[in-house]
């Protein structure tokens, strides 16, 4: 009863016409909710999307421009075998699931990343997911999967470095031309980055996007990461002054 009124509260509270247009999220601490649980940690993997579910719906009611979700990182697989088999099963389960209600819903789906490197199953759905989403004209929900923000710049880079030697560019290399060098090119840069489980670090993450967000950090594990914390997160953003370099008039 405590988190409802604190939950209306909040929702009394929030400035709808400042809300974030762009929220990235790092999901973590799964596998840590499962072991403190007794649970195996793939039982925190499969809570951990219910709540990719939740949360996903609550950021479309918002009427969040953009929703960018860390699923998987190009460092990932570096974990347990059987570990990483089970997090690839997850985008078919999703998608296999939750597709219909996505279209619905108007939610266009995007992927970011090296998805070459997924295994075919992988790319079938979430390519899928992307194909029959593209018309839609609601809130983006972007995966970043196989994803590493030094290799997305480095990649960057090498097409930039092609495209000059080619002649394709003849101007001076400034932040709008880069920006449209990486994965998230035409999208906003984020405006608030959430990461769970009490790491506070980026990860490799959005390195270059991420240069002027605003950071919300909390010890809460992703699978217990509730709509009453994501709305604690806009309040505490609502709350900054973002300057951007510029001092207060």
């Amino acid at each position: 009863m405590q988190d409802e009124n604190h939950e209306e509260q909040l929702l009394e509270a929030i400035d709808y016409h400042k809300l974030p247009r762009h929220i990235a999220i790092i999901m973590d601490g799964n596998g840590r909710w499962a072991v403190e649980r007794g649970l195996p940690r793939k039982e925190g993997h499969r809570q951990g999307m219910e709540t990719i579910k939740e949360i996903v719906r609550n950021c479309n009611k918002l009427h969040i421009e953009v929703l960018t979700l860390f699923a998987f990182s190009t460092e990932n697989w570096q974990r347990p075998k059987w570990e990483v088999n089970y997090l690839m099963s997850l985008p078919e389960k999703y998608f296999n699931s939750d597709l219909p209600e996505l279209i619905e819903k108007n939610i266009r789906v995007k992927l970011i990343g090296e998805h070459e490197g997924l295994p075919g199953r992988v790319q079938k759905a979430v390519l899928d997911g992307v194909e029959k989403t593209k018309e839609n004209t609601g809130m983006i929900l972007n995966f970043a999967m196989n994803y590493g923000s030094r290799s997305e710049i480095l990649q960057a880079v090498n097409n930039i470095i092609i495209d000059v030697t080619q002649n394709k560019i003849k101007s001076k290399i400034d932040e709008n031309i880069f920006s449209n060098y990486l994965y998230t090119a035409g999208l906003t840069d984020p405006d608030l980055l959430i990461r769970t489980s009490g790491e506070i670090r980026i990860s490799n993450f959005l390195l270059w996007q991420l240069a002027y967000s605003e950071f919300w950090f909390t010890n809460v594990y992703w699978p217990d990461f509730k709509v009453i914390h994501l709305l604690e997160a806009i309040f505490d953003y609502q709350q900054r002054k973002r300057r951007f370099g510029k001092i207060d008039s």
